[in-house]
């Protein structure tokens, strides 16, 4: 019998929390795994006890044609990625792993080229969180060592989004 590897397994669970995510354009769902633990996991979604772009039927983002990785701040939405990090201590994300995983709402299919926006590489940063594992296809993933987006800042060459 074959075993589903680690990384497409903690990948699968990430994908499962997508599915809580109330964005109308795109969902993430997020877990942050040390030492083979999962630690917190989060979902794109409003601030607790504000309405969701689900609830109200509408996107800013989207009535005002917002390209992707573009004007975060006009979304009501908390990223996966920082939902995820508010949920767990420091000292228990440094040296962690972060998985992330994206579904486009209207197509059901995984977010092509997906990445934590530049808000939550610096959330991811000061958090302490080593890598950071992208899925891409059902079975294939993209690495990242934070320590990458450390050395190549984008934010001093104005590049936006992803």
């Amino acid at each position: 019998m074959s075993r589903r590897d680690k990384e497409n397994y903690y990948l699968d669970i990430a994908q499962a929390v997508s599915e809580r995510g109330t964005c109308l354009r795109r969902n993430f769902g997020a877990i942050i795994v040390k030492n083979d633990q999962i630690i917190a996991t989060g979902y794109t979604g409003a601030p607790r006890g504000r309405k969701n772009c689900s609830d109200l039927g509408a996107c800013l983002r989207e009535k005002l044609n917002i390209p992707r990785g573009e004007r975060y701040e006009l979304c009501r939405s908390v990223h996966a990625e920082a939902n995820a990090i508010i949920n767990a201590s420091r000292n228990d994300m440094i040296g962690s792993t972060l998985y992330l995983v994206g579904v486009d709402k209207k197509t059901n299919k995984l977010v092509e080229d997906a990445s934590s926006c530049a808000m939550c590489k610096r959330l991811i940063i000061n958090a302490g969180i080593t890598r950071a594992i992208i899925r891409n296809t059902n079975d294939h993933f993209t690495a990242v060592y934070v320590q990458d987006w450390i050395e190549n800042d984008e934010s001093l060459n104005g590049e936006n989004g992803y």
